[in-house]
């Protein structure tokens, strides 16, 4: 009996050690989808998204190697609207920097392929992926593969008849690289927490409380991210570099002049820079009353100490939207606001794996 229980607690021990393999690689994927995010946030600050106007999966990986190859791309590059109105004059060397940041964007997206496939090819083979897992890094590679096709359709809209790309495609883009971020974010912290058993099916009612209302936040930084993303696409925040106040006022006048009224949400400058504020107020009212509430005894320490960093991390992604805003946007400014957001949504996912998963009690990961 004591031979079999060694042999189990050895078993145990490998699995333990393979998911912490690949909850470490999942993590540096994380890393590199963070590095990503920031890389897009500069190309589009720095208006180079345009620049590359074809989509080649594979021989895009090469950049141009001569000076005819340079001239045939900037040739491309003339006959699409923003160069014709916005960047009309632009010489070869303007133009190459902004080729540049569009093709690192894009390289990095390959190059994050590469890292998540070979890794995987590997756990495969060597039989280290549990049953349960698989299907979840399979859909992490798919998702990645629709991101890729998604980030040509974002950029296809701005080839023809605009100069700038779509808000509505850019707010999809950036949209569905934080779910995948927080996808694969959850499942690292399934592997490297040392979590408990599941949380049961009824639960005291501080900590149901508490989840849920920290689900519901998690989802309303959501919805304030992709809020960014039109404010970015539209240039919303270079429009009215005051706070708190807009042309003088709390509400500004002429919120709703578009027709059909919805559009103005989408499409009216004011209004769109106007919803980003007043979320992110909201979302600061929602995340203290949820930290006032976790005060509770019945909520474990670990969702506590998630929740004091939760908030914090509000606060401060606030404070920097405040900067950002009052400095009119310059791009260093604009990548930090955008790593804070990053940074926020990981936080608020954490949060809510710590009350859905509670950790393990210290004597039983001890043991």
């Amino acid at each position: 009996m004591a031979v079999n229980t060694l042999d189990i607690d050895h078993v145990a021990a490998r699995a333990g050690s393979r998911d912490r393999a690949i909850g470490l690689w999942l993590l540096a994927i994380c890393v590199c989808l963070f590095a990503m995010i920031l890389i897009g946030g500069a190309t589009r600050l720095t208006d180079s998204g345009l620049s590359i106007t074809e989509w080649r999966p594979v021989t895009g990986t090469i950049p141009p190697l001569s000076d005819a190859a340079w001239q045939s791309e900037f040739e491309k590059y003339k006959q699409i609207p923003e160069y014709r109105y916005v960047n009309k004059g632009m010489s070869l060397d303007e133009f190459k920097t902004i080729y540049w940041w569009e093709w690192g964007h894009r390289f990095f997206g390959r190059l994050i392929g590469v890292v998540f496939l070979i890794p995987f090819l590997y756990f495969y083979f060597t039989k280290s992926i549990r049953p349960e897992l698989l299907p979840k890094l399979i859909t992490m590679f798919v998702l990645g593969g629709l991101q890729g096709a998604l980030g040509w359709y974002m950029v296809a809209s701005g080839l023809t008849e605009r100069v700038d790309v779509s808000q509505y495609r850019l707010a999809a883009h950036l949209g569905l690289a934080f779910i995948i971020l927080g996808f694969i974010f959850w499942v690292v912290l399934d592997l490297l927490r040392q979590t408990g058993s599941p949380a049961p099916r009824f639960l005291h009612p501080d900590i149901a409380l508490a989840r849920d209302g920290t689900i519901a936040l998690t989802a309303l930084i959501y919805l304030q991210i992709v809020l960014g993303a039109f404010v970015a696409g539209l240039d919303a925040g270079l429009i009215y570099s005051t706070w708190p106040l807009m042309e003088g006022a709390v509400v500004p006048p002429d919120l709703f002049y578009q027709s059909p009224w919805i559009s103005n949400f989408f499409e009216h400058r004011k209004l769109v820079q106007f919803n980003h504020r007043n979320v992110a107020y909201l979302v600061a009212i929602v995340a203290f009353v949820l930290w006032w509430r976790t005060r509770s005894s019945a909520i474990p320490g670990s969702a506590r100490r998630a929740q004091h960093l939760l908030l914090g991390a509000i606060a401060f992604q606030i404070l920097l939207g405040i900067w950002t805003l009052l400095a009119a946007v310059p791009i260093w400014l604009g990548l930090a606001h955008q790593a804070g957001a990053v940074f926020l949504f990981a936080a608020a996912i954490y949060a809510c794996h710590t009350l859905s998963k509670p950790a393990a009690p210290r004597s039983a990961v001890s043991a």
